[in-house]
């Protein structure tokens, strides 16, 4: 994610680019294989005119231009092809490092080339994304490359992190950068209907190879040969897990959350998935605990989906070449006493100059943040994370000066039970016991960050049109390369959420 700014700079890109590699997600039999060959860059380069905006989510035109060409547009990336990148590695001395590959490894595997097809298997996808990573390290005269993955190729690529490299004696961290997933499921595919019976038969039959979405696939090309137990994975495995030495702040999720628009099938696969996934990957499973994540309203794929989506792009951009990361956290609150009301928080981000919202969390989405009771006599309650952002600070802000603006959306709403049932008696559907907007500008121009935050309550006119002054916030934390300040709720807020309820940003340099 990212803090605001505008998106269209004409600033010249980041110094030090390293090269992007591009991991494609499963492709199913050797007809949905030759499909995807046949494109050049492995769907990478697909975008999108359609956007869901609003209260209704009706469909309205907007034409994103697809995440190849934004990169080629925006950070000055280059893509060397030539009739074939592998030849053109392999004959070229030298190659820039600002360019974007595409892990072709299912050109192996499909029949369109007149040869006998290999059988797909990805531990060997993983190797040979080694080799392409080893070529271009080598050519570019870069340390590191940033992986960039879409369903499956994110579990390639954390096959190549956990598994290969390991098994080599090698850091994975020596050889990649950061990792960006889209919708990839990192806990596997599961459905919500079938009282388990349709994972039990694809692990069983493994039907075009889709038993590698299921546990003991996973628990074998994701744990080195050293750790695994012949048995396979043992009771409480998560596959979510991130081993292998890897940091898993390298590493960021895009979670979908629109399974009505994913149409594979004929919208069977998001029946069986169920209501909370992007039509094929449960939100659950969609993400890396403690990875960095975005919770987007897109499906898996389709007109809607997570790669040709400009949220996708921007969070991309962002993680990849942002300089500052911005946390925010809700500290300092108690609940309400009183047994049978469960809390919940709905958060969004949206950035000054795009016309999209970067990350959303609500209860009409299936995700909303959970603000659980863990004490009875009234007191603090344990912080909880709310989003983290990016942001870049060689990005012009509207107008081409001033600070740059991003505002976090809270909502606070309260569900009653008795007996365990939800009760309605005094219910109001999908109305917030606190509704308020953060406005949050960022001064970057000088040695340290200058943060101004202010309440839209508590703002007069519109947002647009507020100028933040007066000084800055204070450093709470003055330990090196770390800032951090809290900024109260308001007072309206307080029987809700209590008198200490504070929303804590803290700064950090992010490179």
């Amino acid at each position: 994610m990212a803090t605001g700014d505008q998106d269209r700079t004409g600033d010249p890109p980041v110094a030090g680019l390293l090269p992007v590699v591009y991991v494609r997600g499963f492709a199913g039999d050797t007809h949905g294989i030759d499909k995807a060959v046949a494109d050049p860059f492995y769907g990478f380069n697909e975008g999108s005119t359609h956007i869901r905006v609003g209260a209704g989510n009706e469909p309205s035109f907007y034409q994103f231009e697809g995440p190849l060409l934004r990169l080629l547009l925006d950070e000055g990336y280059q893509i060397r092809v030539q009739g074939g990148q592998e030849a053109y590695l392999d004959s070229a001395a030298e190659v820039p490092a600002n360019t974007v590959w595409v892990h072709r490894f299912y050109d192996a595997a499909a029949s369109s080339w007149g040869a006998e097809p290999h059988e797909y298997r990805l531990e060997d996808a993983a190797a040979s994304l080694l080799a392409l990573i080893e070529k271009v390290r080598a050519r570019a005269g870069v340390p590191r490359v940033h992986l960039v993955a879409h369903s499956m190729g994110g579990l390639i690529c954390r096959c190549l992190l956990q598994k290969v490299l390991p098994d080599r004696g090698e850091d994975p961290a020596g050889y990649v950068d950061k990792l960006f997933t889209y919708g990839t499921p990192h806990g596997g595919i599961a459905f919500e209907h079938g009282l388990g019976l349709l994972e039990r038969l694809r692990d069983a039959t493994g039907i075009n190879g889709a038993d590698i979405f299921g546990p003991r696939r996973m628990y074998e090309y994701l744990t080195p040969a050293a750790l695994q137990d012949r048995d396979g994975p043992g009771e409480g495995w998560d596959a979510r897990l991130l081993g292998g030495g890897f940091p898993a702040e390298r590493v960021f999720c895009l979670v979908g959350t629109d399974p009505g628009d994913y149409q594979v099938a004929a919208g069977l696969s998001s029946a069986v998935v169920g209501a909370r996934s992007d039509g094929l990957v449960q939100i659950e499973n969609a993400y890396v605990p403690g990875a960095h994540r975005a919770y987007v309203h897109r499906s898996h794929s389709g007109s809607y989906g997570l790669v040709n989506s400009e949220e996708g792009y921007q969070n991309l951009r962002r993680f990849l070449f942002g300089d500052l990361r911005v946390a925010s956290a809700l500290v300092g609150h108690s609940l309400p006493a009183g047994d049978g009301v469960d809390w919940q928080a709905e958060v969004r981000l949206s950035v000054r100059g795009l016309p999209i919202v970067m990350h959303e969390q609500t209860a009409a989405h299936w995700c909303p943040v959970q603000l659980p009771r863990s004490r009875e006599d009234g007191g603090p309650e344990p912080d909880v994370p709310l989003v983290t952002t990016f942001l870049c600070s060689r990005l012009a802000p509207r107008g081409g000066a001033g600070p740059a603006r991003h505002a976090l959306h809270l909502r606070v709403l309260s569900l009653h039970r008795v007996d365990g049932f939800l009760s309605f008696g005094d219910h109001l559907e999908q109305t917030a016991d606190l509704d308020d907007i953060l406005i949050v500008d960022v001064d970057t121009t000088g040695p340290a960050p200058a943060v101004w935050a202010v309440w839209n309550s508590t703002v007069d006119g519109a947002i647009r049109d507020y100028v933040p002054s007066g000084p800055p916030l204070a450093d709470l934390d003055p330990a090196a390369g770390a800032w951090r300040a809290e900024i109260p709720l308001p007072a309206t807020s307080h029987p809700v959420l209590g008198e200490g309820a504070r929303i804590a940003l803290t700064v950090t340099p992010w490179t």
